[in-house]
């Protein structure tokens, strides 16, 4: 069940180890994501023959996996891998923000407070997106 303070919803986000069973060992996350990094930026020609059909949903799946990926590397400890954790984390919050119809899990961003940070978000987000088939990819 959500927690409630103030008003806002603070998401109770399904325990890491259930949320990234499934999900690709780190090393093989990082190179899928260099990858894709490199060909959004145009640095490298992907597989693909064109653009995305909805480049907004390849954006926010990237920017998720991203965040998923920093969010497991901090798992492990560190105080750089949580700082980067954080940030890639309120980065996906601000571009679900701006784009509401992405969001797949019950919390929207605007409902939740990110004390004690944005990474709940990211499991609750990323456990939605694999259930829903991985959309965007």
């Amino acid at each position: 069940m959500d927690a409630t303070t103030n008003g806002r919803t603070k998401p109770a986000a399904p325990p890491a180890p259930k949320v990234y069973a499934n999900a690709p060992d780190l090393r093989r996350e990082m190179h899928q994501l260099l990858a894709l990094g490199a060909e959004r930026d145009g640095r490298q020609a992907g597989p693909g023959t064109g653009p995305p059909a909805d480049p907004t949903a390849a954006e926010r799946a990237w920017l998720l996996r991203r965040a998923a990926l920093m969010d497991r590397m901090a798992l492990g400890g560190g105080s750089g891998p949580v700082a980067a954790a954080a940030e890639t984390a309120e980065q996906l919050v601000r571009h679900d923000r701006r784009h509401p119809g992405l969001v797949a899990g019950p919390c929207h961003p605007e409902a939740t407070m990110p004390a004690p940070g944005w990474r709940p978000y990211v499991r609750q987000e990323y456990a939605a997106w694999t259930a829903a088939g991985r959309p965007g990819t």
